[in-house]
């Protein structure tokens, strides 16, 4: 989710970060799903959202747009070299060559 905010930058909505996670991860998310992700990444002060005002054809509703914090930021970084490290060495393996 905060991968799919950070490639969106200034199009971070909602809908549209719905939208990345499919086109990118090939999941589908449901729309409460979504949100509820969105909250509990707020919570953990990984990301904040600012309203912008309503447009036309939005009834007067806001939209929220979302960016990544620092907090975040460090988050996803840790993940990353965590990831890297257990990817490092079996590339042999994937290759289809025997583990060993």
């Amino acid at each position: 989710m905060l991968l799919a905010v950070v490639r969106l930058g200034a199009e971070a909505f909602g809908p549209d970060i719905g939208e990345e996670l499919e086109r990118s991860a090939g999941r589908g998310v449901t729309r409460g799903a979504l949100y509820s992700t969105l909250n509990r990444l707020e919570g953990k002060n990984f990301l904040a959202w600012t309203p912008e005002e309503p447009g036309e054809g939005r009834g007067g509703h806001i939209r929220r747009h979302f960016a990544v914090t620092a907090d975040g930021l460090a988050a996803l970084r840790e993940r990353r070299e965590a990831l890297l490290t257990l990817w490092d060495g079996i590339e042999s393996v994937l290759d289809g060559d025997s583990p060993g």
